[in-house]
Formats: C-alpha cells, structure tokens, sequence
C-alpha cells in the first residue's frame, strides 16, 4: 500500500511551532516511502473556524515547502459523515443520550466519592422508545456515544510508544455528535482517514486517548486501522509545557529573520538522538527520516538554538535564493562577501551600508591617523588589492598582526569585526577607499 499521511489541523487559528512539527514529520514520512502527504481541514467548529485561518495554514505549509498532495474539508463531507453514522446506529454502536453536562459532572463527582473510575455509566441505554420519544416530545434532543466493546481489549503497536494497551471497562463512551447535530473530533476523523486511504497517523501523545477508542471505530465500521505513532510533546528551554511554544507562529518567526530552512532543520530532529545539521535539505532528512529515532522524552525547544540554526542555514544559501530579499544594488559578490558574517538575511543591508557609505571616521590615536595616510598612498599604487596593500604597508611602516589590520579595518569599515578584507575592499572601490582612509 501507498503510504498515506496526513495534517488535519483546525482553523480556528494559525499554527505554531508544534502544529509544524507534526505537519513536518508527516510529510517526512510520506517522503521517505515515496507516498502521499494529505491536508484535511477540520473545520466542523462552524462558530470558530475563519476563512483566514485556512488561508494562513495554507501559506505557512507553502511557506515551509510542505507541499500537499491532496486537499479535503470537514465541512464539506456531511453526506459521508451521516452515512457512516446511519451503518453504527443499524449495528448498535452508537446510542441516544440526554445528560446535560451538569448532571454528568455531578455524575463523576460520585463515582470519585467511591473511588470508582469516573466513567459514563451507560444509563442511556435502559431508556425505551417510548422514553426517547416522550423526550423529543418535551424538545430535548440527544446526544450520541460510540458504545465500546468492553469485552474486547484495544491494543496497537505504536512506532514510537510501542505496545499500547487499553481495557475499555475503564474507557466512557465517547460522544461522537452534539444535541444540535454538529460532530466531534472522533468520529469524522475515523471516517475521513478510511475514506482518504491514510495509512499512517503521526500526532502527539496527547492523541493516546483518543487513539484507543478510535482503534475500535474503525473496525466497527469494517475497515482496519491505520499504523499509529505518538510523539512526545514539545517543551520549552524551562522544561515545562510552555505557553509561549503556542505563540510563536511563523508570522513571528519570519518578523524575526527566521529561514524556512532553518525551522525544517530543527523541527526534523527535535525528539530524536539525530544531530541538528543546517546544511541538509527536505530530500537527505526525509531519506534519514526514521520513527525508531524518537523517544519518550518530551521534546525542547529553545528559540536561541533556532537562531543559531537560523545562521548555520544563511550562510550556505547561494544569491539566487536570496536575491530577493537584498538591497536592490547588492549584487552576487556583495553577498558572497557578507554571507558569513550575516545571522539573518536582513542584516545584509546594514553590511550594504557599510560598502557603500558614507561612514563615520573612528576616533584613533595620532600614530595611526599617520599610518593610514601612509596606507592611502600605498592604496593609490596598489587597487584594490587588499594582499598587495597590506604586504607593502608591512614592509613599509614594520607594524604586523592587529597593529597591522585593525586601523585600516576600521578606517575603511567603521567596525573592529566584518567580513574578510579581501572581500569588501573591491566592492568598497579605489576612490572610496582613498577617501575613508584620508577622512
């Protein structure tokens, strides 16, 4: 079979790093085996799904080059959603309930008063028809559970948790449909992934849960479940679940100079023993991709090692990636000169400042300002040749090493720190070399 992935993410809001991370290492795996990387919009929460959302999860996936091969919406998919309803409700597994969620919380607050589990008691299933008729009779629509087979054990063998095992006498029924006839996550989603033909779901182990009943949903509805794999969720630099890990959607990644590059390199390997490598592509992590690599541990996340990333990945962009992005006039060279001195492409065009000027003169002492008028002199005679420049004002003046380079660095720069000399010098050029080191 084709392996079949797929992101279902809400669009209820825009996507952070986690939300990326999952999309990322589904798309990860389809690669790998050459299969299908599927995007399904949950957007069944009619009252707080936004059209921008969909719009924003769309450009950040396109953003990162995740690119999908197939597309579906929740909301349009009513018709095989009530189909497969109507097969669970002639055979049994689903059944009418009227708790509200008062008496239900009063319920469980019970059954801990016993320390019993705080389980549905599957009182529902004593009404009669006649009681279920005198109820729509009064106006009270039901809700409906997915009714578990308690005598079947649930098990999977999870990629990365390993053997799972569930013992549904300990499981509630899950609600699959709301009074007013809206869905859940559960259920769609079960029919969505027999329909699509996914046959790998990755998502965090907060999924677990839901995972066990969703084991017995798809063989209630004949169809065998898909392999299943559970990542540890991300944490912050603090160790904790961090509510900033929420905030950090890419629009604040991309405001601060992060690279789309740089975020797939780090989020490929968070989880795993595997090194963070800034120099691989989507193609050599998606051939190294392996679920066999992950571990139980949660996952940190450290903005600043993003960062760092970030910088690995600027400086092995080659110009045409980048051209965009860069003051008008910089040209291939001006970049080669800047690249490795650059965290983020942005801080180009403070270095372009720098080449092109004006600058402001440095403060130096006497005995410098006479070696740079010796080293104008020497410029005139030898270009912009920043070898022949400096081995002729060594042999000229004796000065060597940091007497040597560091006053016409920051005569000709401004800064104590940049690019390599022999780099910069040309693209300053003669005439404003001449007049920087005579300023």
């Amino acid at each position: 079979m084709t392996v079949t992935t797929r992101f279902a993410p809400s669009p209820t809001g825009t996507l952070h790093v986690g939300n990326v991370r999952t999309a990322l290492h589904n798309w990860l795996l389809a690669r790998k085996h050459g299969g299908r990387f599927l995007l399904r919009i949950d957007d069944t929460d009619a009252e707080r799904s936004r059209e921008e959302h969909v719009a924003s999860i769309k450009a950040d996936l396109t953003w990162l080059g995740l690119h999908w091969d197939g597309e579906e919406r929740q909301s349009a998919r009513s018709e095989l959603y009530e189909r497969e309803f109507q097969k669970l409700i002639a055979a049994g597994r689903v059944y009418r309930c009227y708790e509200t969620a008062q008496e239900l919380d009063l319920k469980r607050k019970v059954l801990l008063g016993r320390g019993l589990p705080p389980i549905y008691d599957r009182a529902a299933l004593s009404l009669t028809e006649a009681d279920h008729a005198a109820k729509a009779a009064a106006g009270e629509a039901p809700h409906w559970r997915f009714l578990l087979d308690r005598d079947a054990a649930i098990e999977w063998s999870d990629a990365i948790r390993g053997l799972q095992h569930f013992d549904p006498a300990k499981m509630s029924d899950p609600v699959v449909r709301r009074g007013d006839g809206s869905w859940l996550y559960l259920l769609p989603s079960v029919i969505d992934d027999i329909a699509m033909g996914v046959t790998d779901v990755l998502r965090g182990e907060d999924h677990v849960s839901n995972t066990a009943a969703q084991v017995q949903m798809f063989k209630a509805l004949h169809a065998q479940p898909p392999r299943f794999a559970h990542e540890a969720l991300l944490v912050g630099t603090e160790g904790k679940l961090s509510k900033r890990l929420g905030s950090l959607g890419m629009g604040h990644l991309r405001d601060e100079g992060i690279e789309p590059e740089a975020l797939v390199a780090l989020l490929a390997r968070l989880g795993t023993s595997d090194p963070v490598d800034p120099a691989l592509g989507t193609e050599e992590l998606a051939a190294q991709f392996d679920l066999a690599h992950f571990g139980r541990a949660p996952a940190r996340f450290d903005e600043a090692e993003l960062h760092r990333v970030n910088a690995g990945v600027v400086h092995r962009l080659p110009y045409a990636r980048v051209a965009h992005l860069l003051p008008a006039a910089m040209g291939e060279a001006g970049w080669e000169a800047i690249r490795p001195n650059v965290e983020h492409i942005g801080e180009a065009a403070d270095w372009w400042e720098v080449i092109t000027g004006p600058i402001a003169p440095p403060a130096l002492p006497d005995e410098d300002k006479a070696f740079l008028a010796q080293a104008a002199t020497t410029l005139a005679r030898t270009g912009t040749d920043w070898a022949a420049l400096t081995m002729a004002l060594k042999e000229a003046s004796g000065r060597k090493g940091k007497a040597l380079f560091l006053p016409l660095r920051l005569a000709l720069t401004g800064r104590e720190h940049g690019p390599d000399m022999g780099a910069l010098l040309p693209l300053i050029g003669a005439e404003e070399a001449l007049r920087r080191l005579s300023a």
